[in-house]
């Protein structure tokens, strides 16, 4: 990594990457060559071998079984999946203020075209108003809740265990986009989630281009994507078991093998390490930046945080004050962050500036980038 370059911008994939990630991703493209689950020659099965190894890896983690483990190509296509799998046969779906657009449009475009009847609950601070929030949206064909773990623009953790529990008691899907909080705090299947959606290139440090669908397999998804899965291949019909029914055409075996090593990564590092690292971060630049009139954070002290901030400066647009930082070596994103509804809940019109550390990055880079801030040209006019 060019060391006069430094990536705040982790929540949209994590930068740099683990070195058991890299030799992992070197040793597939070496080593696992054949297609897996395709053939019974000796290629073919070491590398169907190794892709196993890796589902029961990513399965523990999740507390999942090996098979109900789908691998993806990011979050989007895992939620896509599960939203149209889910909601095929029409019915009622509520979705957070607060989701991502992965969430957002399969859903709004399910409603435009007369699919589904649809619902957006508030977020709130506190966690109990908003699982009432959804709550009092739930109707009689109610199938399926989809919730954010942790909203991508500031970073607030959503009560998705509570809400787990309200779809439980009413038997309804619950679908969780756990892009923001895989790998940074600990979600699992077990929590009562039916449908778990995820980046594997963020928080659990795989390269781009992987993701996961993860299920308790309580609730069929009927497939969107029909082709060659290697299993049953004299029927034309799609297989209807996992994972074989979601996994058409040829897995990205290198991916795989990455998101396994940054699991492992994780494991070695140990997660609460790493979330109280990245908040840690976080802190010193909310401290430092705090007392400064001109900017605003967008946090409340009544809620709960994964380790990402949103931020303005007044009086400078979003985009300009990302341009500002970047040509100074530093890397943060800014703008809608591929999430419309969020930005509408929050009355950014312009956007935000979202900080977002990981555990590479250190308290003197953040010290620097929140002097920068500091010292913007706005201050001297």
């Amino acid at each position: 990594m060019n060391r006069n370059i430094i990536n705040f911008d982790n929540s949209a994939t994590t930068f740099p990457k683990p070195l058991e990630v890299r030799h992992a991703v070197s040793n597939a493209i070496r080593e696992y060559g054949g297609n897996a689950g395709r053939g019974g020659h000796q290629l073919s099965q070491k590398t169907s071998s190794a892709v196993f190894s890796a589902r029961e890896n990513i399965a523990d983690f999740f507390g999942a079984e090996p098979e109900n483990v789908v691998f993806t190509l990011n979050c989007t296509h895992a939620l896509n999946l599960a939203i149209q799998g889910i909601m095929s046969q029409g019915g009622h779906m509520i979705i957070s203020e607060l989701e991502h657009n992965s969430s957002a449009r399969p859903a709004f475009e399910l409603l435009r075209k007369n699919k589904i009847k649809l619902s957006v609950a508030r977020v709130f601070p506190e966690d109990e108003k908003t699982v009432n929030s959804f709550r009092e949206l739930i109707l009689p064909d109610t199938k399926a809740i989809v919730c954010t773990g942790a909203s991508n623009v500031t970073g607030q953790i959503l009560p998705f265990k509570q809400l787990a529990k309200l779809c439980n008691e009413k038997n309804i899907c619950f679908i969780v986009d756990s892009a923001q909080t895989s790998g940074i705090i600990d979600i699992k299947i077990t929590d009562g989630i039916n449908i778990l959606c995820t980046a594997g290139h963020k928080g659990l440090y795989g390269i781009s281009g992987t993701g996961l669908l993860i299920s308790d397999g309580k609730f069929p998804i009927y497939p969107i994507i029909q082709g060659g899965t290697g299993s049953a291949s004299s029927s034309l019909k799609q297989p209807v078991f996992l994972p074989d029914s979601l996994e058409s055409g040829t897995l990205n075996v290198p991916g795989i093998m990455s998101v396994s090593a940054g699991i492992d990564f994780i494991r070695k590092t140990g997660m609460q390490k790493i979330f109280s690292h990245e908040t840690h971060l976080c802190d010193i630049f909310i401290d430092s930046l705090k007392n400064i009139p001109q900017i605003i954070i967008y946090r409340s002290p009544d809620a709960h945080y994964v380790p990402i901030i949103s931020f303005n400066v007044k009086g400078i647009n979003s985009e300009e004050t990302a341009r500002i930082l970047s040509e100074n070596g530093f890397c943060l994103r800014a703008g809608f962050h591929c999430s419309a509804l969020a930005h509408n809940a929050l009355g950014t019109d312009t956007g935000t500036v979202r900080f977002s550390p990981s555990v590479f990055n250190s308290e003197r880079e953040v010290y620097a980038i929140a002097n920068l801030i500091k010292n913007l040209e706005i201050y001297k006019k």
